[in-house]
């Protein structure tokens, strides 16, 4: 099992791009629909209509977001952790990812970046 850690600088607001982590609405206009999400504990999400799954661990509102990930037929989960700061000009996103199976760690780094985070950080950044 590897790791994965990525950061992002938003220029938005904090709330803004938790609402972009946690609401459905947000979700499928960046493009991770068809979305099942809120930020609350113990929530079953899914995005893309169900190929990515997992539970809600930890919800610290605009703060920090702890969740199981299933991708696959792993035999267990992985950890996402998405902890948001606030900064002078917007917000730092820091994606620490554990637990990723060895041979799926490039799928999903460029996976983060090219269909979660980045298409993220473009949403919230043209539509603050």
């Amino acid at each position: 099992m590897r790791h994965i850690k990525q950061t992002y600088f938003i220029k938005a607001s904090v709330e803004k791009v938790w609402q972009a982590l946690t609401t459905p609405k947000h979700i499928n206009a960046w493009g991770g629909g068809q979305a099942k999400m809120d930020d609350k504990v113990g929530t079953e999400f899914s995005f893309w209509g169900g190929d990515i799954w997992g539970t809600n661990k930890e919800v610290v509102q605009n703060k920090k977001l702890v969740q199981e990930w299933y991708g696959g037929d792993w035999p267990k989960p992985s950890i996402a952790i998405f902890t948001l700061t606030k900064e002078k000009a917007g917000t730092k996103l820091l994606l620490t990812h554990t637990g990723v199976p060895a041979d799926e760690v490039k799928n999903f780094a460029d996976g983060w970046k090219d269909y979660f985070l980045r298409p993220l950080k473009q949403y919230v950044e043209t539509n603050r």
